[in-house]
């Protein structure tokens, strides 16, 4: 697991609680072992504050037409804060938004538990906000290497393996 000290802290907000409760509503605890998976090396110093805003397919899907030109809902979504700022203090790494309607039909879609697909797309969501992308194959081979083993970290399988 990662160094805890650089490990970022995180906020967490639900745009529908009870609805995410039904199907795994991620505490601390498990967002802790989610972001603590990610190799240590990846992440910057000082540490840094990720936002993590549980939403629906409805809300996603305004901030997908909105930002990326898509009108669909997506999985996730992340939105790095580009702040250039030198500071020995926390600063805001970004946001990271997962929709649950999107979440839910692609577990079963791909016969995977939520929990697992969730942990997948939190670390997914995490790797955007630390500078990684998926626009280029070698990219892609990057980003889906450091998932791969950062999801077995928590014993969960390689999403890839479909």
């Amino acid at each position: 697991m990662s160094d805890v000290t650089s490990l970022p802290t995180f906020t967490t907000r639900f745009s529908n609680p009870n609805a995410w409760r039904k199907t795994f509503k991620p505490d601390k605890r498990w967002l802790d072992r989610c972001i603590g998976a990610i190799p240590a090396n990846l992440w910057p110093a000082p540490a840094h504050a990720i936002s993590y805003f549980f939403t629906s397919d409805r809300t996603i899907q305004k901030l997908n037409k909105t930002y990326r030109g898509k009108d669909a809902p997506t999985n996730v979504l992340s939105f790095p804060l580009d702040l250039d700022v030198p500071s020995e203090e926390e600063t805001p790494l970004g946001d990271v938004i997962i929709a649950l309607e999107t979440m839910v039909r692609e577990s079963q879609q791909f016969e995977r538990p939520f929990e697992h697909h969730l942990a997948h797309m939190v670390m997914h969501g995490t790797l955007h906000l630390l500078g990684f992308d998926h626009q280029t194959l070698d990219e892609q081979a990057e980003m889906q290497a450091i998932e791969v083993t950062a999801l077995a970290r928590l014993a969960i399988p390689n999403p890839y393996d479909l």
